[in-house]
């Protein structure tokens, strides 16, 4: 039976914390709810951070056994197989993480935040991957909210629907990034105004009367030759000698991603599917 009751009070303080808020829920409404006295439920738990702590942990647990599931998958695939399970986490834990976005109601109880940050910060390293530059990671400190916020505010739609429209939503924000583009005129900016340069008096051939037309020259513009090969972008695979220099320039900590891509002629995407290997 006791078991029971505990069970019943974590239920019953989830949905009051999650409608109402945390902080403006007190002990004794939980207990009214319950038709148990204030004492019964101090009883179980001393405090609301101790329910916090309590509801908290089945969540912290899932998360960091989807860090520990990422960690023993191949290199390649470390980085979609924890989003996918952190995703899974986040759906079957919706109604708490509700509850956060109230109040941060997490954010109250020391150690239940710490385990929280230190997990996020582990999770985001390894979306980020291992030669993340700064804009990798904040795509994805980007990414991990991304997997979270959609859950929380429709909360309601079933997960079949809002899990791949999700992890599609992430997928778009990790791809390589566009190149730069020439930044535009500012539309109050006045162009600048260029006169027109002045007709050429065409100059007559010999023996021919003036103010006649000149003959027209025929210009032959010749096709590319059959098989010329066009041009291509950046190799899509690395050769060993280009692998161990990458690596020597990563271990070295001068070089960014990009600097490290840019040197031997390839994408990022590129030199993280060969250095991850």
């Amino acid at each position: 039976m006791t078991d029971d009751t505990r069970s019943r009070i974590l239920d019953v303080a989830l949905d009051l914390f999650a409608s109402r808020g945390y902080h403006t829920t007190s002990i004794r409404e939980i207990a009214e709810r319950l038709e148990l006295t204030k004492t019964a439920v101090l009883y179980h738990f001393p405090s609301k951070k101790e329910i916090v702590a309590a509801l908290a942990e089945p969540l912290l647990a899932d998360m960091e056994a989807a860090l520990a599931a990422a960690g023993r998958a191949p290199a390649g695939e470390r980085r979609w197989a924890l989003i996918e399970g952190l995703l899974d986490v986040w759906l079957a834990h919706r109604h708490l993480l509700r509850m956060q976005l109230r109040d941060l109601a997490l954010a109250s109880d020391g150690p239940v935040y710490e385990r929280f940050r230190d997990a996020a910060i582990m999770a985001e390293h390894v979306i980020a991957g291992p030669l993340a530059d700064h804009a990798d990671r904040i795509r994805a400190v980007q990414a991990f909210a991304m997997l979270s916020d959609p859950v929380v505010m429709f909360a309601d739609l079933p997960s079949e629907m809002l899990r791949p429209a999700v992890l599609a939503g992430v997928e778009r924000l990790l791809q390589e990034p566009p190149k730069p583009r020439p930044t535009p005129r500012p539309a109050t900016e006045p162009m600048p105004v260029t006169a027109p340069a002045p007709e050429a008096t065409p100059r007559t051939a010999p023996g021919t009367a003036p103010g006649s037309a000149p003959e027209a020259t025929s210009v032959t513009v010749s096709e590319g030759a059959p098989g010329t090969p066009r041009r291509r972008g950046r190799p899509g695979s690395m050769s060993p000698e280009a692998v161990e220099r990458a690596r020597r320039m990563h271990a070295s900590g001068e070089h960014t991603a990009a600097e490290i891509a840019r040197a031997l002629g390839v994408s990022r995407a590129t030199l993280y599917r060969h250095l991850s290997r």
